[in-house]
């Protein structure tokens, strides 16, 4: 079969398989399920103010040592994914995304505020017909009060 006739998959169909994965790190992140984000990111680099970490194991350490988590399992956040931006390529299997993160925290002796916003910046391919995360780039560019959400204030996702 020749390239001119080769089908493709439907494009909007795989943007919002690339949605649904930028939806449910959020939802991971909020969970405080770093074994799921460990699986979610297991082919990618995750890359924040610390540098880059790759792999199921240390993308999940990277977060239990980073993330504080209270009693109930939680960080008490709540990550909202705004303005986002998926170009996919259906020939090469690929997509990047733009996107920007506001984190909000609320604690039973803290009320609702914003502890940080910036940029998530992702690259995505698809392999054996699925959608994956490559890199998760993030881009803290203004920090509010994160004492009660990292255990090192430095550390940003």
């Amino acid at each position: 079969m020749s390239a001119r006739n080769l089908i493709l998959p439907d494009p909007a169909t795989s943007y919002r398989a690339v949605e649904n994965l930028i939806a449910q790190y959020a939802q991971l992140v909020d969970d405080g399920d770093f074994s799921g984000l460990g699986n979610l990111l297991a082919d990618a680099t995750f890359i924040g103010s610390r540098g880059p970490v790759s792999g199921r194991d240390a993308i999940k350490k990277f977060f239990e040592d980073t993330v504080i988590v209270y009693a109930d399992g939680t960080p008490h956040t709540h990550h909202v994914t705004t303005n986002v931006a998926i170009e996919v390529t259906e020939e090469t299997g690929t997509a990047s995304s733009r996107s920007y993160v506001t984190v909000f925290q609320a604690l039973p002796d803290l009320p609702l505020q914003p502890i940080g916003c910036g940029r998530y910046e992702d690259s995505f391919q698809r392999r054996d017909g699925r959608w994956r995360f490559v890199e998760r780039r993030v881009r803290i560019t203004h920090v509010g009060d994160a004492s009660r959400h990292l255990k090192q204030t430095a550390a940003q996702h």
